[in-house]
């Protein structure tokens, strides 16, 4: 008997790990090729590091509807995994594990993904996919790893030169008329993580009845390994690089409602990507605009470790500190963030009183989608004879004061789950609504063209997010867009200082007019596989006993999404997914649901008033009450 597996059965057997954990170590070194694997299983065992064994293979990292995200760097890095050691302090091999992020995940996760493509072909030559990747960790070494499994295989493959923004990953499958792509990242997560982040044709994430047919293919395979096809029948590879960014960024000018506002900007900002793709596209196209830009220099080149920050996430305060200091020294007006692959945007700008202060999610999406239902009925493309076509697309958990400005001027609001999958999802069925005979190459048309299709035959998107910080203001993207954020909220500043006001004025205007809308997201961070076991108990003890009161106030309606029975506001069956929205006798709402990308079970507080600090305490109050009893339950 091997070593490893006689140190492995008297750990079962002392039950220092599991059966399922033992089963997992066993079902790994069988299927797969780590030259490491044998090796790091057995010093962990030896050290008897059980927790670290049982994080790593309390589950098999399951293909969910997105993808694949965990850890590809340990808590506890083996010898064997750090090895000669790899780029920027990283080891040299990704994190031993079925629970983790390694070339045994990722490979079966891109064969299933290519084995679904080229069954549901139908097109003439091969099938294709797109394949780019974040700064973070390994993900160079897996976007190539990918293509060649995509050639092999009998795909081709457009592979980006580096890293790249993740929407624009999605522009590219669109324009290229792909038929899948993938995207390696764990966008906002905190540096040892890396993800698999999977594509269809129209550029959305993977939706039904696409997820569950690839889910399927992926889940079935128990190794990594494949058998090529013969040379003359395998794909070819092709580099994208600048041309495609010159592509995409002519695309992203069309955001503009009014770019004469832009002519001629004295607006200055500071621009940070966080150490990660944000800067390729985001610095010169403000300055192609006539921004002034400044940017981080510490924080300005690609840097998997994310050094300068704690976490590399726009959500948090402490990311954009570097920013604002600077922004204090140069005397800039706003400044402007983006997480690691740069789908999502955080900004701060300065107040009435020439002080910086930071937005929300919310409130970022709130101004943009405000701006931009205003202008387009200014110029004329929404009227009272359309207007009905309009919509504004959001996810349940972000604020009602998007709801209410849609609803002032008339047009739709679609309240989807979380994730940008389910309004990319939205996107493909109005394409779809537009007779064949009338829209022809959908793709190939301008922005005005396809607007007057959609106002009238389909429906006309407006605007989309989610208080996460993600944003969308088009349809040839099909996720949210940190590229496209930047544009917008450029347009936005120069509306503001043409008004002689600052955006957080713009703001304190929209709240005097709808009502100050304050929200709060908190969250319970849960890591490993004990962390797991306790999310889902808690999240099942809020499904089976819903609250009936807190901070004081009676819940007068529970809606809970984990047992189905719900539509949106077109009529279409909002999918079962565990959530917990609870509505309070005062007014103040809030949600709960496990996230479907971290280790942590998250709280989404809403509150509405005419004062915002009462509005703000009613917030506090209610996530100390909701924070106790979450430890309550949990006993």
């Amino acid at each position: 008997m091997s070593e490893w597996k006689s140190l492995l059965d008297d750990a079962v057997q002392r039950g220092d790990v599991s059966a399922e954990t033992g089963g997992n170590v066993d079902l790994y070194l069988q299927g797969s090729n780590s030259p490491v694997g044998a090796a790091a299983i057995t010093e962990l065992l030896e050290a008897g590091e059980w927790q670290e064994i049982d994080d790593r293979f309390f589950k098999t990292m399951a293909f969910g509807t997105g993808g694949l995200r965990g850890r590809t760097v340990g808590k506890i890095v083996t010898k064997a995994e750090q090895g000669v050691g790899g780029p920027l302090d990283r080891p040299e091999h990704p994190c031993v594990g079925t629970a983790t992020m390694n070339v045994f995940n990722l490979k079966r996760a891109m064969i299933g993904l290519v084995t679904y493509v080229k069954k549901s072909f139908s097109g003439e030559g091969r099938p294709s996919l797109v394949i780019g990747h974040d700064t973070r960790h390994f993900s160079r070494d897996f976007a190539e790893i990918c293509a060649m499994v995509a050639t092999d295989l009998g795909c081709d493959a457009y592979l980006f030169e580096a890293e790249r923004a993740t929407p624009e990953i999605s522009f590219a499958i669109r324009h290229l008329r792909a038929d899948s792509g993938v995207c390696l990242t764990a966008s906002h997560n905190p540096s040892h993580d890396n993800g698999f982040k999977a594509y269809i044709d129209d550029g959305g994430q993977l939706v039904e009845p696409h997820a569950t047919r690839v889910i399927s293919e992926v889940n079935r395979l128990k190794s990594e390994n494949y058998e090529a096809l013969p040379k003359e029948e395998q794909g070819e590879l092709t580099i994208l690089g600048a041309e495609m960014d010159r592509t995409y960024m002519d695309k992203l000018k069309t955001v503009l409602l009014r770019p004469d506002l832009l002519e001629g900007s004295k607006t200055k900002v500071v621009y940070t990507n966080l150490h990660g793709t944000g800067g390729i596209i985001i610095v010169p196209m403000l300055r192609e605009l006539g921004f002034e830009v400044v940017t981080v220099p510490e924080q300005d080149g690609g840097d998997g470790r994310f050094p300068t920050v704690d976490s590399p996430n726009p959500e948090n305060a402490p990311a954009l500190a570097k920013g604002i200091a600077l922004a204090e020294e140069v005397g800039a007006d706003a400044v402007i963030a983006t997480d690691p692959d740069c789908d999502r945007m955080g900004v701060a700008v300065r107040n009435g009183e020439g002080k910086m202060e930071l937005l929300t999610g919310n409130q970022i999406g709130s101004l943009l989608g405000w701006y931009r239902i205003k202008t387009m009925f200014e110029l004329g493309w929404l009227t009272e004879s359309n207007r009905s076509r309009a919509v504004l697309i959001k996810t349940l958990v972000t604020t009602e004061l998007q709801s209410s400005v849609a609803d002032k001027y008339g047009i739709s609001v679609i309240d989807t789950l979380t994730g940008f999958k389910y309004i990319g999802e939205k996107l493909k069925k109005y394409e779809a609504a537009i007779p064949a005979d009338k829209k022809g190459d959908y793709r190939s048309l301008t922005e005005e063209e396809s607007r007057k299709l959609r106002l009238e035959f389909s429906k006309f998107f407006v605007f989309g997010g989610e208080e996460s910080y993600g944003y969308l203001g088009s349809d040839f993207v099909r996720d949210k867009d940190g590229n496209a954020s930047a544009v917008m909220f450029a347009e936005l500043a120069a509306y503001a200082m043409s008004e002689g006001l600052t955006i957080a004025g713009l703001r304190d205007q929209v709240w005097a007019e709808y009502g100050v809308h304050l929200e709060q997201g908190k969250s319970l961070v849960m890591e490993g596989g004990e962390g797991a076991r306790k999310i889902a108990a808690l999240v099942e003890s809020y499904s089976s006993n819903p609250p009936s009161e807190v901070d004081g106030s009676a819940a007068i309606a529970v809606r809970d999404y984990a047992k189905g029975g719900f539509y949106d506001q077109e009529g279409d069956e909002i999918p079962e997914a565990a959530m917990l929205f609870v509505d309070l006798a005062d007014g103040r709402r809030f949600a709960v649901r496990p996230s479907g990308t971290e280790p942590k079970i998250k709280y989404y507080l809403f509150g509405k008033g005419e004062d915002r600090d009462a509005v703000q305490k009613s917030l506090d109050d209610l996530w100390v009450a909701l924070e106790k009893g979450a430890y309550e339950r949990m006993g």
